[in-house]
Formats: structure tokens, C-alpha cells, sequence
């Protein structure tokens, strides 16, 4: 079952992870779920002033080195233990499992509004919430993610020959696929 076939009226934001390298014996795609929230999309750059002499009354500033914010997916209900595996598989020494990926806000219609695509991202942290047996589905509480760059892509064949242009796309099938909810 896949998020996509659930019709979740309320939820508007979708991720998708493709893992840079497949995982031998990991379903594809890696998880399908549902998130109440997401934070995190952010990037900043910090700028180069220069003094120049003479010129008393500005700065100059120079584009300096830009950083990135965690994604951070809370609430979640999944219906196979595959992050959990992906994380776990990511700590052991020498592995690197990283992966890039978009988010994507729907709108009210189910046309994509928008798109941030994400590249070198890297499972930080997993919690699980207060365990109950009553449902088959396995709760994700929270799901961080380190990212190495972040871009907006307009959405359609535009946007997909941006991030295709840029290298943020990818031909590896191994995907991880999560709806996220937004209330839009």
C-alpha cells in the first residue's frame, strides 16, 4: 500500500528518498507512511563584509558559505520496519547510507505547488513513540535528517529538468516514499 493510494485528504506534503546506494534486501520503496509534521527546510548564508578604505559610509558584502537546517518528520505511522533498518544499517562503521530526495506541497487540487529537492541527506536520529499493540502499523515519532544542499524547484517538467540539470535527480530505483500532513 503506498501513501499515494490512501485518499488523506488533509495531508499535503509528500517525501521522497532515493538512497544513493541500494541496500541489499531492503524493500522497495523503503517505506511507505504518513507524517503529522514537518520542520526544517531551511538554509542560510552568511555573508562576507569587507571594509573598504576610504569608504566610510557602507559595508560590502560578499556571498559567503551557506548551511543547512535537519528535516525533521514527526509523527509518523509506517507499515514496515525499514527506516528502522536504514538507520541502524547507516551506524555501522564505514557506512555511509545518505540519499536525496523531494518534498513536495499539494495543492487543494493534487497538483504539486512546489518542490525542495534535497541531496546528501543522512538519517540523524529515529524515536519511537509510546509502544501500543492495538494497531498493525509501527509509529515513528520522530525522523531527522542532516542534508547537504537544498533547492526550490518550480513544480512540472520545468522543475524536473532543473533539478535533472543540477544533478539532483536520480535513476536509482531504492526509494524511501512518506506523505507528510501540512492542514492545507
Amino acid at each position: 500500500m503506498s501513501v499515494a493510494d490512501v485518499p488523506l485528504t488533509t495531508f499535503r506534503f509528500e517525501v521522497v528518498l532515493n538512497l544513493d546506494t541500494p541496500i541489499p534486501g531492503m524493500d522497495v520503496p523503503l517505506c511507505d507512511g504518513a507524517f503529522a509534521e514537518a520542520d526544517g527546510l531551511e538554509m542560510s548564508m552568511q555573508p562576507k563584509t569587507l571594509a573598504v578604505g576610504g569608504v566610510n559610509d557602507r559595508q560590502i558584502h560578499l556571498v559567503g558559505p551557506v548551511s543547512y537546517s535537519k528535516l525533521t518528520l514527526k509523527r509518523g505511522m509506517t507499515t514496515n520496519l525499514q527506516l528502522w533498518t536504514w538507520f541502524l544499517l547507516g551506524t555501522r562503521a564505514g557506512s555511509v547510507l545518505t540519499a536525496h530526495g523531494e518534498v513536495t506541497m499539494w495543492a487543494p487540487d493534487g497538483t504539486p505547488a512546489i518542490q525542495f529537492s534535497l541531496t546528501g541527506c543522512l538519517p540523524t536520529k529515529l524515536r519511537a513513540p509510546s509502544l501500543n499493540a492495538v494497531s498493525g502499523l509501527v509509529a515513528v515519532e520522530e525522523l531527522t535528517l542532516a542534508y547537504e544542499r537544498l533547492m526550490v524547484v518550480p513544480p512540472g517538467a520545468v522543475g524536473s529538468a532543473l533539478a535533472a540539470a543540477v544533478g539532483l535527480l536520480s535513476s536509482t530505483p531504492s526509494s524511501l516514499a512518506v506523505g507528510l500532513g501540512g492542514g492545507l
